[in-house]
């Protein structure tokens, strides 16, 4: 799992085990180990029919609703948007770079320009 944070903006891009994890467990969470406090960031699976996102002490949480995680486990569906709060929501599939890039992108999902060729 991987977030990105810009301005008023939170995305979450997740590989196909993060996926997985979520629709098995109904949760999945990371760290950054800072000298002191780390800083947790997280997603949660709800009952909502919308996105929303918590900042509680050093832990960032989306909460992602049921049915969301579901399109994305049983379809081709991207990801999700939710752009009704003060803070942007976006959560979606990681694909593979286009790029040659040296991380590690085996659990990346294959990415849709790619297949095109």
């Amino acid at each position: 799992m991987k977030i990105r944070i810009k301005g008023n903006s939170l995305r979450y891009r997740l590989t196909i085990s993060d996926i997985a994890q979520l629709g098995n467990n109904n949760y999945l969470e990371e760290r950054t180990e800072f000298i002191g406090t780390p800083l947790i960031y997280a997603i949660m699976i709800t009952d909502n029919d919308h996105l929303s996102s918590d900042f509680t002490g050093n832990k960032i949480q989306l909460n992602l609703p049921r049915k969301m995680i579901e399109e994305l486990i049983e379809t081709e569906k991207v990801g999700f948007a939710d752009q009704g709060g003060p803070v942007s929501l976006l959560v979606e599939k990681d694909f593979t770079c286009l790029d040659n890039v040296e991380e590690d992108q085996s659990d990346n999902f294959p990415n849709p320009l790619l297949l095109r060729k």
